[in-house]
């Protein structure tokens, strides 16, 4: 473990990091008299003005229209859990860094020191008229499911918590690549997900709005199937046992893999070889934890015919990247008031076709995180989809 900034100096990771990895860049010249009366006094009082008698200037007159807030309160970082604001900060600002590099949006990390859900919502109603949308980042559930309703009512800009949605478009959309390369229908799978927070409720609400049967659709917790029959559900994960297991499975992981075609993993648990061998065989799993997934890819080969996982040194890495800067793109450019089911289904049906029949392959479902198609492709779906669905200004 590093003790001193001075046992950093050798380490890569550290000499990146160093000073941070975000600055401010002015976009207008400042070198004459006039260019300062042009963006500040007494030029700016005009724009001011013009903004106080119709607000929604400031979407065009300044960044609002192409910024976004960053926000999280640190309770489940990365893999790293409840860190706090401070220790979250190098991830915000990666965050930003992405929107800025593959999206073009200018995004603003803000790290809040408190886990009050009543506080984050007022803090951030109070600070976004700055915006002009919200990334909500790495706030543990069932809190996130709370914050994240309360802001979309009460704020009219896009607000979108990336760790529940940005995950679940990616996976809907390597799993309909799957079902190419494997010759299957998505409706006509079985699919077990493993993991009922955030990542894991959002992933299966959007499997189902992708065209997945909720009835085939078992979602397992640190205590098994959820399933009717439980009474020990928070809202969120009841409302999912309603509608989803059909044949009121019960039991643990085993049980539920039991002629499954596909495994969701977003538990950050292990799933042993035992329950692996009760899959439907050429079917597909998806391991998601990261660093450290529920099942190595190399077990997971033997049992499925498509394999997937979260880590970047393994083929079909389920990357976020793949949605958020495109789908904020996207919104912003259309003049978004929210971000609605249509708008993710048409997001994971974009990622999903940038990749030509030619190219999909069992290591190929996704299109890589660095492939200039995919933000502009999602972007243009997101914003049609917005006027599809009249959730414009």
């Amino acid at each position: 473990m590093l003790t001193s900034v001075s046992d950093s100096v050798a380490d890569p990771v550290f000499e990146l990091h160093s000073g941070g990895k975000l600055s401010v860049q002015s976009t207008v010249p400042l070198a004459t008299r006039e260019d300062l009366s042009l963006a500040y006094t007494p030029g700016v009082a005009r724009v001011c003005e013009a903004i106080a008698a119709d607000e929604s200037l400031v979407h065009s007159l300044t960044w609002v229209g192409k910024a976004v807030a960053v926000v999280t309160d640190g309770s489940a970082v990365l893999g790293l859990g409840n860190i706090g604001p401070r220790a979250a900060m190098p991830v915000m600002e990666g965050k930003a860094v992405l929107f800025k590099q593959f999206g073009g949006v200018d995004a603003v990390p803000i790290c809040l020191d408190t886990q009050d859900p009543d506080e984050i919502v007022r803090i951030v109603t109070a600070l976004a008229p700055s915006f002009g949308g919200i990334n909500l980042e790495d706030i543990s559930a069932p809190r996130c499911f709370d914050i994240e309703r309360r802001l979309e009512a009460a704020l009219p800009i896009p607000v979108f918590h990336d760790d529940q949605h940005g995950t679940a478009i990616v996976v809907l959309a390597a799993l309909r690549n799957a079902c190419r390369v494997l010759g299957r229908g998505l409706g006509d799978l079985r699919i077990v997900v493993s993991g009922a927070g955030a990542a894991g409720v959002a992933v299966t609400r959007m499997l189902i709005s992708g065209g997945a049967d909720a009835g085939e659709i078992i979602v397992l917790d640190s205590r098994g199937c959820l399933h009717g029959g439980r009474t020990d559900l928070n809202p969120a994960k009841a409302a999912l046992a309603a509608d989803t297991n059909a044949g009121g499975v019960t039991g643990d992981i085993a049980s539920a893999l039991r002629g499954a075609d596909v495994l969701i993993g977003v538990s950050g648990g292990t799933i042993g070889e035992a329950a692996l061998a009760g899959m439907a065989p050429d079917g597909a799993i998806f391991a998601l934890a990261n660093p450290t997934p529920e099942v190595h890819p190399e077990i997971a080969a033997r049992y499925a015919g498509v394999v997937a996982t979260g880590r970047s040194d393994f083929p079909n890495q389920i990357n976020n990247v793949l949605a958020f800067p495109g789908i904020f793109r996207g919104a912003l450019e259309a003049g978004a008031t929210r971000i609605t089911d249509g708008m993710k289904v048409a997001a994971a049906a974009a990622i999903a076709a940038v990749l030509s029949p030619g190219e999909l392959a069992p290591d190929t479902i996704v299109p890589s995180a660095l492939d200039p198609r995919v933000a502009p492709a999602v972007a243009a779906a997101v914003a049609e989809a917005a006027r599809r669905d009249g959730a414009i200004r």
